[in-house]
């Protein structure tokens, strides 16, 4: 309220508001300034998650409770300015999973979608219907809303990943359904690598042939590290870096050339040694992982220093600024797709 009321019509108000408060009905014009804002005002804080340390929680972890137990073993990156929500954003999640020789995450599925971006190991397979992907370092790997997935480790060295899902979008729409197959590992359907070599060179299985095996809506699921950091590379090669961004590129859905999800973006970035980005600000929250590399990342008023393996999370409208200190790759997942289908998502670079 902007105008000046007297004290009489004041007590009035007052005396209205209280009549009306059992039957859950509240004045707009008292709360309006604080929910329809000029701007962003993000509760979620910039934060850094030193990779050593939490590998070290997650090891020993290991030591207390199995895969099978658990179901999933995972450290939850919750947010400082969000706490008790298990959520990195508003509307995201992120976890550091850990899968050990010889163990099986079991089968399930459910309505969140999610992407595991691997951090440590080789050899260990994330299976989605059926089809098994064998996971190497920073390979990206969906397991897309509603398809069986389990996760299983036959190599002689620990798997670890980054977990990112869309769990607070789902509870805020109370839209959260899940179902457990009953059996560690789902049977295999299809060869290894089955999805990428049907969908993953902008082709795909002529239709009438009743080869497609994969949703059409959600053909492929593996992005592997050798494919995309060459593009990457060679981006680097052919041009000069964006000055906000560095060298981008964004993966894609082949089945529409959108996002990797429908509610989750992700993309990579390449800056070259003593690049500095100039400040951008989005209304996407993002997390990020230090792929390889060292650095700094500027968000706001803090400054964090950045080496390979470590998450940072850069929440909505935070300015941010990068520096190499020697190349710098990035990995970043953000909520950027389902910004975008509501017409919501804003830029600003300075």
């Amino acid at each position: 309220m902007s105008a000046v009321l007297s004290d009489n019509a004041m007590a009035q108000l007052q005396a209205l508001y209280a009549e009306m408060r059992p039957s859950s009905l509240y004045p707009l014009w008292e709360v309006l300034h604080g929910l329809v804002t000029p701007e962003p005002r993000a509760a979620a804080r910039p934060h850094l998650w030193a990779y050593a340390p939490a590998r070290d929680y997650l090891m020993r972890a290991g030591e207390l409770i199995s895969a099978e137990q658990a179901e999933r073993r995972v450290l939850i990156l919750e947010n400082p300015g969000l706490p008790g929500s298990s959520a990195v954003t508003p509307s995201l999640y992120a976890g550091l999973q850990l899968i050990l020789p010889g163990e099986v995450a079991p089968a399930h599925r459910h309505t969140q979608s999610a992407l595991r971006f691997v951090l440590e190991g080789e050899g260990a397979h994330t299976a989605v219907e059926g089809e098994r992907a064998v996971m190497r370092p920073f390979d990206l790997v969906l397991t897309p809303n509603w398809q069986w997935h389990d996760h299983g480790n036959l190599t002689a060295a620990p798997m670890i990943w980054l977990d990112g899902l869309d769990i607070p979008t789902v509870r805020f729409y109370e839209a959260s359904f899940a179902e457990r197959l009953g059996q560690a590992a789902q049977a295999e359907a299809a060869a290894p690598g089955d999805s990428a070599r049907r969908y993953g060179r902008n082709l795909r299985p002529f239709r009438g042939t009743g080869a497609d095996r994969r949703p059409a809506h959600q053909p492929l699921f593996h992005y592997p590290y050798a494919e995309w950091r060459d593009s990457l590379a060679a981006l680097a090669r052919a041009e000069a870096p964006d000055a906000h961004l560095g060298h981008a590129l964004e993966f894609v859905n082949p089945a529409d050339g959108g996002p990797v999800m429908p509610t989750i973006a992700a993309h990579v970035r390449l800056l070259p040694k003593g690049f500095e980005t100039r400040p951008r600000r989005a209304t996407d929250g993002t997390v990020f992982v230090v792929v390889e590399g060292s650095g700094t990342a500027r968000i706001g008023e803090q400054e964090f220093t950045l080496a390979p393996r470590d998450l940072m999370v850069v929440p909505s409208w935070h300015e941010l600024v990068l520096r190499a200190e020697s190349e710098m790759v990035l990995f970043g997942f953000s909520d950027r797709a389902a910004q975008e289908k509501l017409l919501l998502f804003r830029e600003a670079r300075g």
